[in-house]
C-alpha cells in the first residue's frame, strides 16, 4: 500500500507521540516496541502474530499511574495496538501477521472509522488529532489517564515531519 506523504507524516506523528519510533530499544522504527511497564521497556522480533497472542505466553504489562495504582496493557507495535483490538481488525482486514504493513493497516482503519483520514485529506490536522483522541493515549481527548502530548506539540511534530 502506497501512502500519501501527509498520511505518512500523520502516522509518524502517532509513533513519535506514543514513544515507539523514538524508543532506544527499537530496531524497526517502533514496529517492534511493547508498552513500557514497571518491568521496563521491551521489544519483540517475531511478527507472525501480536506479541500478546496466547502462543507467545507473554503476560500483560503492568504499569502504574497516579490516578490508577496498577493497570495492565497489551499495547504493542508502532501504534501500540491492544491485543483485544488486534484480532477483530486482523479478521476484518484479512491481515496475515503483525508485520509493519499490517500495523499500518490497523492504524489507518481506526483513523477511517473516526473520520480522521478525510480530515487529513482536507488539511485539518488538528481535527484529525481530535478525532483520534480515543485511540491513542498520547493524544489530547483520551480517557486513558496517561497524560500525553499537547495539541501544539503534535501539530509542531506533524509540521516537522511533513516538511
Amino acid at each position: 500500500m502506497v501512502l500519501s506523504p501527509t498520511l505518512t507524516a500523520f502516522l509518524s506523528t502517532v509513533a513519535w507521540a506514543e514513544g515507539t519510533s523514538t524508543s532506544p530499544l527499537t530496531k524497526n522504527d517502533g514496529y517492534d516496541v511493547i508498552v513500557d511497564g514497571i518491568n521496563g521497556k521491551a521489544i519483540f522480533t517475531d511478527y507472525s502474530d501480536h506479541p500478546f497472542a496466547p502462543k507467545f505466553k507473554r503476560p500483560p504489562v503492568v504499569f502504574r499511574l497516579p490516578a490508577i495504582p496498577a493497570n495492565e496493557s497489551t499495547a504493542a507495535g508502532r501504534y501500540q495496538i491492544l491485543y483485544r483490538w488486534w484480532r477483530p481488525y486482523q479478521a476484518e482486514l484479512k491481515l496475515p501477521d503483525f508485520s509493519p504493513s499490517s500495523q499500518d493497516a490497523v492504524a489507518i482503519q481506526q483513523m477511517k472509522e473516526r473520520g480522521a483520514i478525510a480530515l487529513i485529506g482536507t488539511g485539518d490536522i488538528e481535527g484529525a488529532i481530535r478525532a483520534c483522541g480515543s485511540i491513542w493515549a498520547s493524544f489530547p481527548n483520551n480517557n486513558y489517564g496517561q497524560g500525553g502530548k499537547t495539541m501544539d506539540e503534535l501539530l509542531t511534530k506533524f509540521a516537522e515531519l511533513s516538511g
